[in-house]
């Protein structure tokens, strides 16, 4: 199979489908890998380093786009992309398409064969293989903005997140404890705030509160607890996850009115929409804003920002997939494992999502329907 990596092209992204020791494994297996000049060049990976690991070097987008079989990028393809793809052609990246009609009718439109890493489910039905090395990331990095963030020069309140002797640390509110909640809670734990982790489900819980051991606070969400604790919060990262889904506005506006001015929201369910209702997706170049004075940020690629790790994350876990779908062709990897299958969004014109469908309005057929 030819494998196509253009360069990603999203405002800051750095990021690359595949790094070298990837291109290595898919070129010793018989595979051939395009990739676009310069690709890598954000995470020091040079048209040479591909080049000894086995590929060929396209100089621009449109030759991966005519000639690959299958398309392996990061992040969701931008419109000029959307209209490059072509019938029967696989693309293999994240797509977040709940958040964005636009996107899924280009995909609809091009008939390719769409696999979105974020609702691929691991081998118990549990669990989201691909997109849990970039929560873990995202949920560590919400730590690190928000407390760079909450100093006064950014528009924060000007709270130190792990204080001083006589003065208390920052109160850090995360709202949801799933794999990005949990890694927020190791990062602000571990830099001395005092944290508050809202959760929902018995089990998750019981783990939050046995691995925190007094470390952090595990509350049960709800309306109630929810707005208590956003009165006393110095920052509020929002790490809720419906996989496929909008993520469920849980922050009102009006909520905003009771919070300290200067407080920061850290959203990293932006990507599928944010669980903030004031809430709109920024980049790294112009990562906040502030509505009724309490910050936002709100970057929809935040992993972007440590390119080199996030890359070498992804690529770990998705090359597994990547090397089945070269190797077995689409309709045989995803036929021979039902949780790869979860993966496939849109085929041949059709969304084949339910999340995602219901999420756009749009109709939806069984995934299973083009296995045939």
């Amino acid at each position: 199979m030819l494998i196509g990596v253009p360069k990603e092209i999203k405002v800051l992204e750095h990021r690359v489908g595949l790094v070298p020791s990837s291109v290595k494994e898919l070129t010793s297996r018989g595979h051939e890998v395009l990739i676009e000049t310069n690709a890598g060049l954000g995470i020091n990976f040079t048209d040479d380093d591909y080049k000894n690991a086995g590929a060929k070097i396209a100089n621009n987008a449109k030759d991966i786009f005519e000639q690959a079989d299958m398309i392996i990028k990061v992040k969701e393809p931008q419109a000029g992309e959307c209209k490059m793809l072509r019938e029967g052609q696989i693309l293999f990246t994240y797509l977040h398409l709940a958040a964005d009609k636009p996107q899924a009718q280009g995909l609809i439109d091009s008939g390719c064969v769409a696999i979105a890493y974020e609702t691929v489910t691991g081998a118990d039905g549990h669990g989201l293989p691909l997109l849990e090395p970039m929560s873990e990331i995202a949920g560590r990095l919400s730590v690190q903005v928000g407390a760079f963030n909450l100093q006064k020069h950014m528009g924060g309140l000007g709270r130190l997140i792990g204080g001083v002797p006589g003065v208390k640390p920052a109160e850090v509110l995360i709202i949801g404890g799933g794999v990005a909640g949990f890694h927020a809670a190791q990062m602000a734990t571990g830099l001395g705030a005092n944290v508050t982790i809202l959760e929902r489900s018995n089990t998750r819980m019981r783990f939050l509160d046995e691995y925190f051991h007094g470390r952090a606070n595990i509350v049960y969400s709800n309306i109630d607890t929810l707005e208590r604790a956003l009165t006393e919060a110095d920052l509020v990262i929002g790490a809720v996850l419906i996989p496929g889904a909008s993520a469920p506005k849980l922050v009102t506006r009006d909520m905003l009115s009771t919070m300290k001015r200067g407080a920061v929201m850290v959203d990293i369910a932006i990507d599928q929409g944010g669980c903030f209702e004031t809430s709109k997706a920024t980049t790294h170049a112009e990562p906040t804003y502030v509505v009724d004075g309490v910050l936002h940020y709100c970057v929809a690629n935040m992993p972007g920002a440590v390119p080199l790790s996030s890359a070498l994350a992804l690529n770990h876990s998705v090359l597994p997939y990547a090397l089945r779908l070269a190797d077995n062709g689409w309709k045989k990897a995803l036929s021979d494992d039902s949780n790869f299958l979860n993966g496939l969004n849109v085929c041949a014109g059709k969304i084949t999502n339910k999340p995602v469908g219901e999420a756009l309005d749009m109709k939806y057929v069984d995934s299973s329907e083009f296995l045939s």
